[in-house]
């Protein structure tokens, strides 16, 4: 078949033999004219054959592409018909004004969509071609599509995805969670149990365990007496996240142990991750939710953000002083292989914080090593200005305050830094001593949170303690006898303790007031503790105006607005709330304030009903169950408030439906 591809023409060597037998042919007209009239009529017969040939070999080139054009041209009309894909032409107006017949199907008469609004099919459409989008995805009639937007032409391209949609969805459900069990206060509830009463709360906890890993599809192992293993999916995750984990609650309720209730802790790991770090992760959660007190579900994913559920209940005592024997030998020999000992609590630090400082400089001078607490006198609340004008009259124990200009003097790379009362690099007085020395020690009574300080050598964290105090005195009953307390050091010490503890009212137990008649059998004066608590008639009067401006919602809960355009340092939005809490009804108190540093200041308090620590989270602050604030930038007391009684509102509803 000749190539008709392009039309077809005579050579040029053809034109060349023609023009040479022209010229032959006038030479035979002149010396054989009858020869060359022979020769005339057979180059014109073949010229004309020639001619023929060409027109010929035109006419079907010209039929062959009419046939081609009319082909492709009824091929893509046909292809832009029956394309398994969506193709929109619409208006300045958004009005859709010619579709292909694939998109008809998403009409609600499966007609037409020619004259109907881009709303009609997703109201995501119209304000992504307006921000000029290239590509959105949209959801139409259970299909997801890839909806390429063509803004110049006025065009958009719907393409299927669902079934990549939902092979990545797949994916995603499928992913490998591990999750960590532990049994909080097994040790403490089966100590004094006969075998017969521990097997059945053994038989008890596996039976409730196994239900419920049946119900959702876990594997459930039992890898000691109060840890257990799960696998399951990222879905089975899902479903338990939407019931809030209720297993907190039924193993909490267990029939038997009302009196000494059973609680879970659980550490869970997602994540696009192998399974040796996916192990990591979980136990890294696990011991999160330990150093928040337990009885509550943290579930960190690959990027290290994390989420809680449950802590409803106060943390559970500990019945036994092992740790506490085992952390202060510890502690001892950490001190006795420093060069000196460096201690600093949290900014603008309290009497708990001071009074752990002191505790820990003590154990120090005990194991014959220097101790200095590093201390900034301008960043100092007016509740501690009296303690500190006591101190400062003792030569012998202001002389271990150093500001930071001497403490980096001091310090080395074989230093003890040990960080009393926050576990939060950015809540230490001094952060860049954090990397002047290899050796950390965090001593602190709160939940732990996600920021933590980096790599430190010994943790000693107690949410059941009343304060830090109450640790560094039980650690101080255990170092060598010798070096008794001083009377201010001492009195220190059980300041701490009452502060933190409103008197012995809140968040105290039988170890509470162990410490505190060890530190008054060492000589603390409780008289002196008065003085130090002792307020200003200002500060009360101020206080009061500010409860003056107290709202109640949901009944039980107070917020309270200060003046704006007035800062009021934290300690007195904290007396402020404490002292909402001893109003009839209220089971919970929020004051709102501005700072002296410029931040909205939210002090929350709680007699245990609703957990404030939750609701502080979300407003990345933290704290305890029953005592939490957070400190929040560029915002304004009425935004703050607007936003607080938001999260009360969904913590309330999550609540009535549980």
């Amino acid at each position: 078949m000749p190539d008709l591809h392009n039309k077809p023409a005579l050579s040029k060597h053809v034109w060349v033999v023609y023009g040479i037998s022209i010229i032959l042919l006038v030479a035979l007209w002149y010396f054989q004219w009858i020869i060359g009239l022979i020769m005339t009529i057979v180059l014109a017969a073949s010229f004309y054959y020639s001619i023929r040939t060409e027109q010929i070999l035109l006419d079907e080139a010209e039929e062959y592409i009419s046939t081609i054009s009319h082909r492709v041209k009824k091929v893509g009309e046909e292809a832009l018909l029956e394309m398994p894909f969506g193709i929109i032409l619409f208006n300045d107006e958004f009005q859709i004004e010619w579709s292909n017949p694939y998109m008809n199907q998403f009409s609600e008469d499966r007609e037409t969509l020619v004259g109907r609004s881009l709303h009609l099919l997703s109201e995501d459409l119209i304000p992504m071609i307006k921000e000029n989008k290239e590509e959105v995805w949209v959801e139409l009639a259970g299909y997801t599509f890839l909806t390429v937007i063509k803004k110049e032409e006025k065009l958009l391209y719907f393409m299927d995805r669902t079934d990549q949609e939902a092979l990545k969805q797949r994916y995603h459900n499928e992913q490998t969670v591990l999750a960590i069990i532990f049994l909080d206060n097994y040790e403490e509830i089966t100590q004094n149990m006969d075998d017969t009463a521990k097997s059945k709360l053994n038989s008890q906890v596996t039976t409730i365990l196994n239900n419920w890993s049946s119900h959702y599809g876990l594997y459930l192992k039992r890898t000691s007496q109060e840890r257990f293993l799960a696998v399951g999916t990222k879905k089975i995750l899902q479903q338990l996240e939407k019931v809030k984990f209720d297993i907190l609650d039924e193993v909490r309720e267990m029939e038997g142990v009302e009196n000494n209730p059973v609680t879970l802790s659980v550490g869970i790991g997602v994540g696009n991750m192998t399974l040796p770090e996916l192990g990591e992760v979980a136990q890294s959660s696990l011991d999160l939710a330990l150093g928040r007190g337990g009885d509550q579900v943290a579930i960190k994913d690959e990027q290290g953000k994390v989420r809680f559920y449950g802590g409803k209940t106060n943390p559970m005592e500990k019945r036994t002083r092992v740790r506490a024997r085992v952390i202060s030998h510890a502690l001892k020999e950490l001190v006795k292989a420093s060069d000196n000992v460096m201690i600093m609590g949290h900014k603008s630090p309290d009497m708990d914080s001071i009074g752990a400082a002191i505790g820990v400089m003590n154990i120090a001078k005990t194991n014959g090593v220097p101790g200095y607490i590093v201390f900034d006198e301008n960043d100092m609340e007016t509740s501690v200005n009296r303690m500190m004008e006591t101190i400062r009259s003792d030569e012998g124990l202001w002389d271990n305050f150093i500001d930071l200009e001497e403490a980096e003097e001091r310090i080395t790379q074989r230093s003890l830094l040990v960080i009393v009362d926050t576990h939060k690099p950015s809540m230490v007085g001094f952060e860049s001593l954090l990397n002047k020395t290899e050796y950390k020690i965090v001593i602190d009574h709160h939940r732990r949170a996600e920021e933590f300080i980096d790599n430190p050598t010994l943790v000693y964290m107690e949410p059941y303690a009343s304060s830090t105090a109450e640790l560094v005195t039980e650690l101080l009953e255990y170092q060598p006898k010798g070096t008794k307390l001083k009377m201010l050091e001492a009195t220190a010490l059980l300041a701490g303790i009452i502060v933190d503890t409103k008197s012995f009212t809140l968040r105290t137990g039988s170890r509470t007031f162990d410490a505190a008649s060890y530190l008054r059998a060492q000589g603390a004066d409780t008289v002196l503790v008065q003085r130090f608590l002792k307020e200003d008639l200002e500060l009360y009067i101020e206080r009061s105006q500010i409860i003056e401006r107290s709202e109640i919602i949901h009944g039980h809960i107070a917020i309270a607005k200060a003046p704006e355009g007035i800062s009021y340092s934290p300690v007195l939005i904290a007396q402020t709330a404490d002292t909402l809490l001893t109003m009839t009804g209220i089971s919970a108190s929020f004051v709102i304030s501005e700072r002296f540093d410029g931040k909205i200041g939210i002090s929350a308090r709680s007699l245990g009903d609703v957990n404030v620590q939750v609701v502080m989270e979300k407003m990345n602050g933290g704290g305890h169950l029953t005592n939490a604030a957070t400190q929040i930038d560029d915002t304004t007391i009425e935004e703050a408030a607007a936003d607080l009684i938001e999260i009360i509102d969904e913590y309330e509803e999550g609540r009535a439906s549980e």
